[in-house]
């Protein structure tokens, strides 16, 4: 018995030693001081070649509570003839091997997101190191590296920044998308389907927006806007949507959380604040035809009152209403027009049609982008309600114009 149990604790200690080299959690670690954190990178195309920025975080300038003359980022650029490639080679300017965990933004160049971003999809997705929670983000009629250089106010690191006025646009003002990395591999495959991306900018001086001065005045050399939306057919980017055209396709999407609109009244505007809108569109087939039908809902304030109207008065309420109606009309049918010239059906209706039905969609799967751009009917239905008119009820404009009068 006594043999028995003590060949027990031998199998035992065996087995532990075996599972403890096995199982081991720490293999494949890496100091944080043999790694570069990159937060963001830049994709430009020249000379049938790739050109990677990436914009690297100087530890030391972010954690430290001295202030210094240095940047709280460093940027470094390679060339290769694959991204993969280009990557690679960042070593021999990056003091450190970069490590892709951390990335907010990848930026393509609007020269690069012309030719096809397909092929560094490729390797964004199969790259293991990379998460899938970054946004996607083209500079327009710019370089994308020039875009990743420039300093910004509040926030240290641009590329948070970026990633921050992204989701912010799109949840306040709604003329941006927030796109990552599964949903635009989805929407640039499918089809009946194309894929939209947040245009962003440098609006000022960009050589000047690369030095500490850009940081340390209240009015900045450069700053980066966020405020468009790029239409894709396939991988390629065929154009561009303006401010408004680009709010539309939000509404049509059913992407709008929250957004600001107006109308006239008398001699000045009103403005509405869009507390929440409920977008259900559909398509179908008839006699060969394709008609989407866009149903919208929405719960407003009036935030603005900048003409002498009675506010009170229901009558007035529901003439403000229909206003509201046919502008937001107008927005989705312009931003529709726009995407028909670009023979993209950015709205996803050729998808709803294939998924509502298949035999129908089969029939004009082929020729789908001509029917999108010369034979689609749009029926588009919008119903707002103003639900609070603020704490004023008498809007001081009138009163400012009472005065005036009195005086002569």
């Amino acid at each position: 018995m006594i043999v028995v149990f003590n060949m027990r604790k031998v199998l035992f200690v065996c087995y532990s030693t075996i599972l403890l080299c096995v199982l081991t959690g720490c293999w494949s670690s890496r100091e944080l001081t043999d790694l570069a954190l990159t937060t963001a990178l830049g994709i430009d195309y020249e000379d049938d070649q790739f050109i990677i920025t990436a914009q690297v975080i100087n530890p030391g300038e972010v954690a430290g509570k001295t202030l210094t003359s240095r940047t709280a980022t460093s940027v470094y650029t390679a060339k290769g003839d694959t991204m993969f490639e280009a990557i690679r080679k960042l070593t021999t300017v990056a003091p450190r091997k970069l490590y892709f965990a951390h990335i907010r933004v990848v930026v393509f160049s609007e020269e690069f997101a012309r030719v096809g971003i397909g092929s560094s999809l490729d390797f964004v997705s199969r790259d293991h190191e990379m998460r899938t929670d970054f946004l996607f983000a083209i500079a327009k009629g710019q370089k994308a590296s020039d875009v990743l250089k420039i300093l910004t106010p509040l926030e240290k690191i641009s590329a948070n920044k970026i990633y921050t006025s992204m989701e912010a646009a799109e949840q306040s003002w709604a003329p941006t998308r927030v796109v990552q990395l599964d949903e635009l591999i989805t929407s640039i495959t499918a089809k009946g389907n194309n894929a939209v991306l947040t245009g962003i900018q440098v609006i000022g001086d960009p050589e000047a927006g690369t030095t500490l001065s850009n940081v340390e005045r209240a009015q900045n050399n450069a700053i980066i806007e966020t405020n468009t939306l790029g239409v894709f057919n396939s991988d390629t980017l065929v154009g561009w949507m303006n401010n408004e055209e680009s709010k539309g396709f939000n509404f049509i999407t059913n992407n709008i959380t929250n957004t600001v609109e107006w109308v006239d009244c008398d001699n000045g505007k009103i403005t509405f604040e869009i507390m929440k809108a409920n977008t259900k569109s559909d398509t179908s087939l008839v006699g060969g035809v394709p008609i989407a039908r866009i149903n919208t809902d929405m719960e407003v304030n009036i935030a603005d009152v900048d003409c002498s109207i009675d506010i009170t008065n229901q009558k007035t309420i529901k003439t403000l209403e229909k206003k509201l109606n046919e502008k937001t009309k107008q927005i989705m049918q312009a931003s529709i027009e726009k995407a028909q010239e670009y023979r993209s059906d950015i709205f996803g209706f050729g998808e709803t049609l294939q998924k509502k039905n298949y035999k129908q969609w089969k029939r004009v799967e082929k020729r789908w982008n001509d029917l999108f751009q010369n034979k689609l009917e749009i029926q588009v239905n919008v119903k707002s309600q103003i639900r609070l008119t603020g704490t004023t009820i008498e809007p001081f404009y009138q009163m400012i114009e009472d005065k005036k009068n009195e005086e002569g």
